[in-house]
């Protein structure tokens, strides 16, 4: 049987860690945590203590020197395990450009 988390994903996932800072609009906390899966469209971030469900963030992945920071919204939560997150469309074209060459590379490593 499918995942069904899969089957609801508009873009592919790719097991891809990158560090991350995540900071709350509504209230400006920030955390640091990692990404354990990414695509064009989210990923998801290991917490343990996530955010909730519909919560506004600022997303900061690095990679060794680059770095993306997409607005998102948080999708759903994995209490004690870390949360889903849809990215905005708004996200600038150079950063686009860097979040797909490190999808690529992570599609090439799992294939």
């Amino acid at each position: 049987m499918a995942d069904p988390m899969t089957e609801r994903r508009a873009a592919p996932r790719y097991p891809l860690i990158l560090m991350a800072e995540v900071m709350d609009l509504l209230s400006s906390a920030k955390f640091t945590a990692r990404t354990s899966d990414v695509s064009r469209k989210g990923c998801y971030i290991d917490m343990l203590n996530p955010l909730p469900r519909g919560t506004q963030i600022q997303v900061r992945l690095q990679s060794e020197r680059e770095m993306v920071e997409p607005a998102a919204t948080v999708i759903y939560v994995s209490p004690g395990l870390g949360m889903g997150v849809a990215f905005a469309e708004n996200l600038s074209a150079n950063h686009q450009a860097t979040l797909d060459r490190w999808l690529a590379t992570a599609a090439q490593a799992n294939p």
